[in-house]
């Protein structure tokens, strides 16, 4: 019984009273509730209670030490073990107060500065125990100048990453979730520690860079601009033939870029283009746009090429490229023949799908088909806008377009998806008439262009046509109100064949000739 009590005293006195219960039960409190509301920390939160628990371990040996009667081994252990549990203490303060307290009081101190001060905490407490274990610190304060010295000397790339660190952070010159540019590294940082950065590249490398290279070399801080959104200028290059116009070249381009939906494009500032230079046979321009979102800069330029080089295409304009002099066999007439053969069945196909061509003879389906022009849309890219003026139709020979229709109020709601075979911009071939919606590429679409030209010569020669082709169309807008109010008589075709072939007569010039 006396030697259990004597254990128990002995534990007590290694346990340094209430002190150390206090502090075991305060860092426990603070254990739980970084845990709860910390989530992200608790790998750090396990490993602080192991260094916690080896503490308390450590005081509990010392007292078995203490009573089986070794004193001296006793009080050396207790120090050592004291040390070990103050460390663990300090670490869970330190992340009550930095990771959970000052947050929530919207205070959001450096990630380098926890560490610092932890250090601090951490040196502090060391040289309290080594004044109590009774070591005379005067010695060191007397030769602390020559240690400082030396530590200094020693690990002068250490001390500069740290105040770096400390420096990137008080002025806020990264922040975390910046993209920044250090020589040929780029991408996001995601963490500032007191010794380096971390940058994940786009290739999903983490690269560590030494704070000291921060301070002493310049960086780029990636689309930061001053009461801003993050935006990005980029630009891409093309080059196209002098033979073409640079200002046709640069609205044809703008033009394209403006009206399309490119996601992670800024509308505003609006991408523009401009001449840069003169090289040996074409001029060099740069398509410039704001990009939003620079993890995603290669597709986003390759987005925007697509659609410049759609518009250059539907213009007629082709890239310029080097020249090289080769020796090859050159084509035959023949292959050619077949060639052009098989385009113009492609476009015959085509034609013979559209009802409103449906009164042509085989002959005038060959005229027309020669007069088409291919024209390729990217994905989001406008090809007829409400309201304007423009006297051509549009084959879709692949991919899809949506037709929206702005309200007066500017509301937009789509109204139809058209798929491959369709046929639109029609009323404003046939008639002159301002397009009555939008339609836009759903996805890379190719299309046939019959301009008004192109279907001239046919309704000169044969004006009878412009009857057919009248009540087609009076059909099909009978049909559309009548789907969209129910209650449009039947008569309304006659009225709106007989005003649609004054329309078209007038636009044409045609007269009133009835010739069949």
């Amino acid at each position: 019984m006396a030697g259990e009590i004597s254990f128990f005293y002995h534990l007590a006195d290694a346990l340094g009273g209430r002190e150390i219960l206090y502090s075991l039960a305060g860092s426990l409190l603070a254990w739980g509730l970084t845990y709860r509301f910390r989530p992200e920390d608790r790998g750090t939160l396990y490993h602080t209670l192991g260094v916690l628990v080896l503490g308390v371990i450590g005081l509990v040996v010392a007292a078995t030490t203490a009573w089986l009667g070794s004193a001296g081994l006793a009080g050396g252990l207790r120090e050592a073990a004291v040390l070990v549990f103050g460390i663990g203490v300090i670490r869970l303060f330190g992340l009550l107060a930095f990771r959970l307290v000052l947050p929530r009081l919207r205070i959001a101190p450096p990630q380098i500065l926890e560490d610092i001060l932890v250090i601090v905490a951490y040196a502090a407490w060391g040289m309290v125990r080594l004044r109590h274990a009774g070591m005379d610190l005067s010695g060191i304060v007397t030769t602390s100048a020559l240690i400082t010295a030396v530590v200094a000397f020693a690990m002068q790339d250490t001390l500069g990453n740290i105040l770096g660190g400390l420096a990137l952070e008080l002025d806020n010159s990264v922040e975390i979730g910046d993209w920044v540019k250090v020589d040929d590294v780029s991408g996001r940082v995601m963490d500032i520690r007191w010794r380096s950065t971390s940058v994940q590249t786009r290739n999903g490398e983490t690269v560590v860079i030494p704070n000291s290279l921060l301070m002493k070399s310049k960086f780029s801080v990636l689309g930061r601009q001053v009461g801003s959104t993050l935006q990005w200028r980029r630009a891409v290059g093309f080059n196209v033939d002098l033979a073409t116009a640079p200002a046709r070249v640069v609205g044809i381009v703008e033009q394209a870029l403006h009206g399309a939906r490119i996601p992670h494009v800024a509308e505003d500032p609006a991408p523009n283009c401009v001449l840069m230079d003169f090289e040996a046979g074409y001029g060099h321009y740069v398509l410039r746009y704001w990009l939003t979102d620079p993890a995603l800069d290669d597709p986003t330029d390759s987005a925007v090429r697509i659609h410049a080089l759609t518009a250059l295409q539907r213009a007629g304009i082709r890239l310029a490229v080097a020249e090289y002099r080769v020796h090859s066999v050159k084509e035959g007439e023949k292959h050619r023949e077949e060639v052009r053969q098989r385009e113009l069945a492609r476009r015959l196909e085509a034609l013979e799908r559209v009802d409103l061509f449906s009164g042509l003879t085989g002959a005038e389906l060959q005229t027309l088909a020669g007069q088409l022009s291919f024209a390729p849309f990217a994905q989001g890219d406008i090809i007829t806008r409400q309201g304007a003026v423009a006297h051509w139709l549009y084959l879709l020979v692949s991919g899809t377009a949506e037709v929206w229709f702005e309200e007066p109020g500017g509301q937009k709601r789509l109204v139809n998806t058209l798929q491959e075979g369709s046929v639109f911009g029609e009323m404003g071939l046939m008639t002159g008439a301002p397009r009555s919606a939008t339609v836009i590429a759903g996805t890379d679409a190719a299309c046939y262009r019959l301009d008004k030209a192109g279907l001239q010569e046919i309704l000169e020669s044969r004006p009878a046509i412009a009857e057919n082709i009248a009540a087609i169309l009076a059909s099909r807008s009978t049909a559309l109100e009548t789907a969209r109010h129910a209650a449009e008589a039947a008569s309304g075709i006659g009225r709106q064949r007989s005003d649609l072939l004054e329309r078209i007569r007038g636009f044409f010039h045609l007269g009133s000739v009835d010739a069949t």
